[in-house]
């Protein structure tokens, strides 16, 4: 063979080498991993999701109001009527109605004091009612007993029309002869001109 053919032979030998190197390369090794206890997660516990009791429903009934018998509170006072009076002062059952100067027309004060009285006396039937119709002492004696029994009377009609029995009130006059404040001025004159309401036993 020649110088020639044998360059020829060798260069085709190192191009088949070269060849074969670069179309089958090495696999690497693959990694071997050992687990400790280190490296393993801990195990997370089972949650279970529990419903909550059922909550018995009860359904009531709404009322009947229609059949219903209403009931009637009555008010325990004491036997004795002074007491029985001052202790329905206290506690507000029985209220007196003021008037304004030489004036027997009902306030809407007085209108509400009776109103009051009214819703009291027709659950305690076992009271009776006196209205007495007091004055400031300006005026004459005569002037004041008219004007007196005026608001007597007037305080007895409104409670009539609230539904009070009208047997069961009584109205009298003293004009200016019982003063509640003996005073001469203006905040004195205000107490006096009233419908006093006291209660009497049937």
């Amino acid at each position: 063979m020649s110088k020639q053919g044998k360059a020829f032979a060798l260069g085709m030998a190192l191009i088949a080498l070269s060849l074969l190197t670069t179309a089958c390369p090495k696999k690497p090794k693959p990694k071997v991993v050992t687990e400790t206890a280190s490296t393993i997660p801990p195990l997370q516990p089972l949650t279970t999701t529990t419903a909550p009791p059922e909550v018995p429903v009860t359904v009531t009934q709404p009322k009947d109001f229609v059949n219903e018998t209403p009931t009637v509170t009555t008010e325990e006072l004491p036997a004795d009527i002074e007491a029985a009076n001052r202790v329905a002062k206290e506690r507000g059952f029985v209220r007196d109605a003021f008037f304004g100067y030489d004036e027997s027309t009902l306030s809407a004060d007085a209108q509400s004091a009776l109103t009051a009285t009214a819703t009291w006396l027709k659950n305690n039937p076992r009271y009776s009612l006196l209205i007495e119709g007091h004055c400031d002492e300006r005026g004459t004696e005569q002037y004041n007993l008219a004007l007196g029994d005026r608001r007597a009377n007037i305080a007895k009609e409104y409670l009539a029309t609230l539904g009070v029995d009208a047997s069961r009130i009584r109205t009298v006059s003293y004009g200016e002869e019982r003063p509640f404040d003996p005073g001469h001025d203006e905040s004195a004159y205000q107490k006096n001109r009233r419908a006093h309401l006291v209660l009497v036993g049937r």
